[in-house]
């Protein structure tokens, strides 16, 4: 196995993340890496933040990174404890975005060895229509990817 430093584990925090933070935090103590979790707020449409007041889009931005500060601290502790952490080092990050992008942009700034993404395995008009952010994340990163499916 290759010897990873630095893991990004990208999480929506769905009960089935779960699954696949478990291989994140395994490969973490196999290789001795850093865990970095990342949870990305997905923008609003541009079509629908054009309808609205720009004070009203910040101030619900500002309430949704709150939530997702606070899922994050909640999934960290449900699933991340320094009982199950055991000397990895953890980063936690919320980034609002497209998830691919952010997945790719912070894999590239923080020189990630690894990503690894849940995936819930669509398949026909769903996968066209909604896309899926691990098939786009495994086209376009520099880096291992390692997907479950949850």
């Amino acid at each position: 196995m290759a010897l990873y430093k630095k893991i990004l584990f990208a999480t929506d925090f769905s009960e089935g993340s779960y699954k696949a933070c478990q291989h994140a935090l395994e490969v973490a103590h196999l290789s001795g890496a850093q865990l970095y979790v990342l949870h990305v707020i997905t923008e609003l449409m541009d079509k629908r933040r054009r309808r609205l007041p720009a004070e009203v889009v910040e101030i619900f931005a500002r309430e949704v990174e709150t939530h997702a500060i606070a899922d994050m601290k909640d999934f960290c502790k449900q699933y991340l404890s320094p009982e199950k952490l055991k000397g990895i080092e953890l980063v936690t990050d919320v980034v609002i975005g497209r998830s691919e992008e952010e997945i790719l942009r912070v894999a590239h700034t923080q020189s990630m060895d690894l990503i690894v993404l849940g995936t819930a395995g669509r398949t026909g008009i769903e996968k066209v229509l909604v896309g899926s952010t691990a098939e786009r994340v495994i086209r376009e990163a520099k880096v291992p990817v390692l997907t479950v499916r949850i």
